[in-house]
């Protein structure tokens, strides 16, 4: 294990700057959590990388008899989903910590008066967070993607990092989420390898649904949900160039890497994500108008009764 601080997530503890803060659970009470605001029906934290990188490096720090820390990445298509999907939404809900993972996310936020600081990826919290587990000591398990692509991506990710201990990695089959069976081998394999952090792959919404209906069965330090950053890191697919990201059009990339996947959510969905912002807007600018017309009224006089 590196001794030492500097340049990591809990060295940045005191220059992290977060906006009304809210309470934390125990098992980060060093680090004050984001302000957060909800989208639709789904909550997202008003947080940078750095300082998702702290909360969750504190919860592994102090970890104990707690449940695992739950996290979670609203992105347009998650936000659009919980609108139809209770039992989503309710998991959604449930998170302890929800990081911005869209661009769309992060742009609403500003609409809505409630600004992001910036996008946070699932693939890129997990991988700072493998930078972070190479530090500290933190034993990491990669559970799902492609088949092969949680092997590839934990022994690419050790190049990167040589002291990572990835403590074990495992690709249910299809249809896993319907066998009793394969549900507790599952869970079996993550008690022997005791992760400290463990990171899903299994897409949305079954990756985020079955973190929160077992959570209480993890005895491990946090559960982060990936998407399909395992198969990235793998190099079964590609992520879009660094500057395509900062230009804001990975979205771009994706649709044209993979139209026929993609090109009826994207439609569809952005749409509806668009539609359910302008909502939200129009409630709260009317919220906001009536307030202040209130406000200039004033207190109305009790009306007088016949005879007095």
């Amino acid at each position: 294990m590196v001794s030492g601080k500097e340049g990591t997530a809990v060295g940045m503890i005191e220059e992290a700057e977060v906006e009304g803060s809210r309470e934390v659970s125990s098992a980060m009470d060093k680090v004050p959590r984001p302000p957060r605001f909800v989208l639709g029906r789904v909550p997202v934290d008003r947080i940078s990388m750095e300082y998702a990188a702290v909360l969750v490096t504190e919860a592994l720090l102090h970890r104990g008899e707690l449940p695992p820390l739950t996290i979670v990445g609203p992105n347009a298509h998650l936000v659009t989903m919980a609108e139809r999907d209770a039992r989503f939404a309710e998991a959604m809900q449930q998170a302890d910590l929800a990081v911005p993972d869209g661009i769309s996310v992060v742009m609403a936020s500003r609409v809505l008066g409630e600004p992001i600081p910036e996008r946070v990826t699932g693939g890129d919290l997990m991988e700072r967070m493998c930078r972070e587990a190479a530090h500290y000591g933190f034993r990491v398990f990669f559970l799902g993607g492609l088949p092969g692509a949680a092997r590839m991506a934990a022994f690419n990710l050790r190049r990167r990092y040589p002291s990572l201990n990835i403590c074990g990695t495992y690709c249910p089959p299809c249809g896993f989420e319907k066998s009793p069976a394969e549900q507790a081998h599952i869970l079996r394999e993550i008690e022997q390898s005791a992760p400290d952090l463990l990171c899903v792959a299994f897409g949305a919404p079954k990756q985020e649904i079955w973190m929160q209906e077992n959570r209480s069965r993890l005895r491990v330090g946090a559960i982060l949900p990936v998407g399909a950053a395992f198969d990235t890191q793998a190099g079964l697919r590609r992520r879009a160039p660094q500057w395509i990201q900062r230009l804001a059009l990975e979205w771009l990339f994706r649709l044209m890497s993979e139209p026929r996947r993609l090109g009826r959510r994207y439609v569809a969905g952005n749409t509806q994500f668009i539609l359910l912002v302008l909502r939200q807007w129009t409630r709260q600018t009317l919220e906001r108008l009536t307030q202040r017309v209130e406000a200039v009224a004033g207190p109305q006089e009790p009306a007088a009764h016949e005879g007095d």
